[in-house]
């Protein structure tokens, strides 16, 4: 049975690949700050999910929770990379400075640290390492700043290790998802429950469930297959016009 990590499985994307996986029959350590969350998903999930009580950003309660590991959840195959948030929808020049550092710290420093502990068992494993990147890492728009920043760093960090892990059997597949109702906007504008109906409304949406099935997939793809990137829209988000600032 194969053990896969995922960060930030207490909501939305995180929560429903933890689900996927463990339906599927993988054994899935699932990371998250809110542990009346991870409980409960242990108590839907059995022993096939092992929850991990921390912030991602705690370096030291990070290597703490690994180190406690139950053996049968030693031997990591896959890693999730899924924590990551959006802060504030401000323009660069009204922005919160640390609303930036809180997205830098959690969605690249928390990342590269832990793909960086966990290389190691990756390579001896021929694992996988998949990353929830963003469309903000490719197509910039009016308050996205720092998170689309964020985002693409995911996106070429994930390019990165694939040119230096070539030659040990380890994949590595930037995920680059469109609009995905979760609990994403509610963070992003710190509980407007009007604004994230607002920007969903009529749009049909995809859901978290889409995108742990997608994550899901590209884990189980033979060793021989790696998915370099996939970019995944609703039907109806396209691309927007370019902005064009007109002098009175």
């Amino acid at each position: 049975m194969k053990t896969a990590l995922v960060t930030g499985a207490t909501s939305g994307i995180g929560e429903a690949c933890a689900r996927a996986f463990a339906q599927a029959g993988w054994r899935v350590i699932g990371t998250g700050r809110r542990a009346e969350r991870l409980h409960a998903l242990a108590a839907d999930l059995g022993s096939s999910f092992h929850p991990c009580v921390y912030d991602v950003r705690d370096d030291v309660a990070r290597d703490a929770a690994l180190a406690a590991l139950p053996e049968d959840f030693h031997a990591i195959d896959c890693l999730v990379n899924n924590a990551g948030l959006a802060l504030g929808t401000a323009k660069a020049q009204e922005a919160e400075l640390e609303a930036w550092r809180t997205m830098i710290d959690t969605n690249v420093t928390a990342l590269a640290t832990l793909t960086h502990k966990l290389l190691p068992g990756l390579i001896e494993r021929k694992g996988a390492i998949i990353m929830l990147s963003s469309v903000a890492a490719t197509y910039p728009y009016t308050g996205g700043n720092i998170y689309g920043g964020t985002k693409a760093f995911v996106r070429q960090f994930a390019l990165g290790l694939r040119s230096d892990l070539s030659g040990t059997g380890v994949r590595v597949t930037s995920i680059e998802p469109g609009m995905v109702e979760t609990e994403f906007t509610l963070v992003r504008t710190s509980g407007d429950h009007e604004a994230s109906e607002k920007l969903y409304s009529g749009v049909n949406p995809l859901t978290a469930r889409d995108i742990a099935e997608t994550v899901l997939w590209v884990a189980n793809q033979p060793p021989h297959v790696n998915i370099n990137a996939l970019e995944i829209m609703p039907v109806n988000q396209s691309f927007a016009g370019f902005q064009v600032a007109r002098e009175g």
